[in-house]
């Protein structure tokens, strides 16, 4: 196994863009992440990564392919051959419990507007669907139902069997370009500038067991909007190409509350409600949203951002986190974030608690420092209070993966054995935490001297 030395960062693409922040020195002490293998078997770029089960993993990207790892060993144990262009979604198919057969099922999407249902134990085929009119760009599964979407101009329902249930009508020419189940068998469908909630009911006589219906539509984003997360029964969060980060109530569909950038040509009127999440245009779209108990992890340009649902507002940020867009986010264990980038880098961030002194409140919040005026002392009483007793945090630096050559997609994080990172450079890296591979060799190699009797012999 390749015993790899982090380094400290690479080279810097401007003295401008770069940030103290933004390099770690050579003794990376809190990055366990010092071993890595390099996994070879795709010929093009590898965008997408699924975890199967406690041991593997999948992989495709835009050669058709799909591969089968073991994350332990990097082994390659399963390529799967049928698109004949890009694969633009992928995603597992839970079995029933129902079922005498557990084997793992994926479905993929590709440009060939194709959907493939594949058995990951034996790498057959199953199903293949083809009768679709544009590329489905998306896929979600409605697990409690039994039944799984597509989303592209159209939204379609299946069963497991592979069979169309329901349809909408033409949505747009741009497509659905994300998809998220919530409660009361809904699903919400990203369309360009609009999120369209949708319900499942039961389909009338002569049907084949559900209808869709489009029951509302949210038009509260002003661009094109990129990322959908369901973060709990009661709220979902939504991200656009211009930096809107927007929080819904999942029961009613309205507004809980909204950030945006500070150059958005129509601000709000409650100012304590609106973040400026970046200073150029062009740097503020939200590629990817993640979320635990409390906080949403937010992509915004090359910058991550941390916004805690119960206080609807930011607590953190490093707003140049790296040397180009950030395409990834994940919360790890022990207050632990990573984050990928276009540039090529993988870096993970603690989450500190940060104790702030008492200061005059901003007039916009957590990011007004370009002074865009001063508000009423008196009607902001309230909320000086609230910050002296608030408790901020910092995003610190803690680990600087460096062995991709390329544009980092994302990553998939296993307890036990790692992490593995996919890229534009055709390259999967499963990086291993160094401590714990050292261990597991020297515990082999004892068992395998008492096996042999040397052991004993040698003491």
């Amino acid at each position: 196994m390749l015993r790899w030395l982090i380094g400290g960062g690479r080279e810097p693409q401007g003295l401008a863009e770069k940030s103290p922040l933004q390099t770690i020195g050579e003794e990376q002490t809190q990055n366990p992440y010092t071993e890595l293998l390099v996994l070879k078997a795709h010929h093009d770029i590898v965008r997408y990564l699924v975890q199967l089960d406690d041991s593997r993993f999948a992989s495709a990207g835009d050669d058709g392919t799909v591969v089968v790892w073991n994350a332990q060993t990097g082994e390659k144990l399963l390529e799967l051959n049928g698109h004949t262009q890009k694969i633009t979604a992928i995603i597992t198919l839970p079995c029933l419990e129902t079922c005498e057969e557990k084997n793992q099922l994926i479905l993929t999407a590709s440009a060939d507007r194709t959907v493939i249902e594949w058995d990951c134990d034996t790498g057959r085929q199953v199903q293949k669907v083809s009768c679709f009119q544009s590329t489905v760009k998306c896929l979600a599964v409605l697990q409690r139902l039994d039944v799984w979407l597509s989303g592209g101009n159209d939204l379609c329902v299946w069963n497991r069997k592979l069979d169309l249930l329901c349809k909408t009508s033409h949505l747009s020419d741009t497509g659905i370009t994300a998809l998220i189940e919530i409660p009361k068998n809904c699903v919400v469908a990203a369309v360009g500038k609009e999120l369209i909630i949708f319900r499942l009911v039961a389909a009338t006589e002569g049907s084949l067991g559900w209808d869709i219906l489009e029951v509302k539509r949210l038009l509260d984003h002003q661009d094109n909007i990129l990322s959908l997360v369901n973060v709990n029964d009661v709220s979902f969060v939504s991200g656009s190409h211009v930096g809107e980060l927007i929080v819904w109530d999942t029961l009613g569909w309205t507004v809980q509350a909204c950030e945006r950038n500070f150059w958005d040509p129509s601000p709000q009127l409650d100012a304590q409600r609106e973040i400026k999440l970046c200073q150029k245009p062009n740097d503020v779209s939200i590629h990817h949203l993640t979320w635990d108990e409390e906080n949403v992890f937010v992509a915004v340009g090359r910058g991550l951002y941390v916004y805690n649902l119960p206080m609807k507002r930011v607590i953190a940020c490093q707003k140049a986190a790296h040397d180009s867009s950030v395409l990834h986010v994940a919360k790890l264990p022990n207050r632990q974030v990573i984050s990928c980038s276009e540039d090529g880098s993988v870096r993970i961030w603690e989450l500190r608690e940060k104790q702030q002194l008492s200061v005059e409140p901003a007039p916009t919040g957590f990011f007004n420092m370009w002074g865009f005026g001063r508000v009423n002392k008196q009607a902001s009483h309230p909320a000086k209070k609230q910050q002296e007793n608030a408790t901020s945090c910092s995003l610190e630096l803690i680990g600087d993966l460096i062995g991709h050559s390329s544009s980092v997609e994302m990553f998939l994080y296993f307890e036990d054995h790692g992490l593995v990172t996919c890229s534009a450079d055709h390259l999967i890296i499963l990086w291993k935490n160094g401590e714990r591979e050292s261990g597991l060799r020297s515990l082999k190699l004892f068992q395998k001297l008492e096996e042999n009797g040397d052991l004993y012999l040698s003491v």
